[in-house]
């Protein structure tokens, strides 16, 4: 596994996850900032599955519950992921002072390596679809378009990220962790869960 964290790398493991008939189940170690984006595309692979799950309409309403409480479960799994990997990788770019004038980035590196984990997913999955000879050439074409226009959406952020990275490094950019306070997975802050909802 590369150490270094570069888009091309990022799409690369990416694309070998959704590839693996075992993943997200089952994933390979990693180590450093490679362990939060494994964590965060595992987390993006079960969220993927059981969104589908959820809209099942040959199951009890019990099922389709126990789905969407997974879900919730696997969102702030998934965030927590591109968290940690963010303070990693700020935490790598600690001896970079920002230079005066130097742009901050609205969006973080990690929030854009969990964008590319769900493009590789829906390019994965939209391929399968463009395949699929048994729906009929005209979902197969519509696929086709979809997938070509993911595949640039793909590009354009990979050149991105890099730009990020670049302009981190050399301190002409900065991105700040702002943490995603999910209020509804906190029986703290859920007034459903706090027994004060109005």
């Amino acid at each position: 596994m590369h150490s270094k964290i570069d888009a091309a790398a990022v799409v690369a493991f990416h694309d070998r996850a959704v590839r693996n008939p075992d993943w997200p189940i089952f994933d390979e170690p990693q180590s450093g900032a490679w362990t939060w984006i494994a964590a965060n595309h595992r987390y993006n692979g079960l969220l993927w599955r059981e969104e589908d799950r959820a809209r099942r309409l040959d199951v009890p309403p019990t099922e389709i519950a126990a789905s969407k409480r997974l879900i919730d479960r696997y969102n702030q799994k998934r965030n927590d992921a591109v968290e940690a990997l963010d303070e990693r990788l700020l935490g790598e770019l600690g001896r970079v002072s920002p230079e005066p004038g130097a742009r901050l980035s609205s969006e973080t590196a990690g929030a854009m390596i969990d964008r590319l984990s769900i493009l590789a997913l829906k390019i994965h999955h939209m391929r399968v679809q463009a395949q699929r000879h048994e729906a009929g050439a005209d979902h197969m074409h519509a696929c086709a378009c979809k997938l070509e226009r993911l595949v640039a959406q793909r590009q354009d952020l990979t050149s991105c990220l890099d730009n990020l990275l670049l302009e981190a490094r050399a301190g002409r950019a900065f991105f700040k962790v702002y943490r995603q306070f999910k209020m509804y997975n906190d029986p703290s802050l859920n007034p459903y869960l706090y027994g004060q909802a109005p």
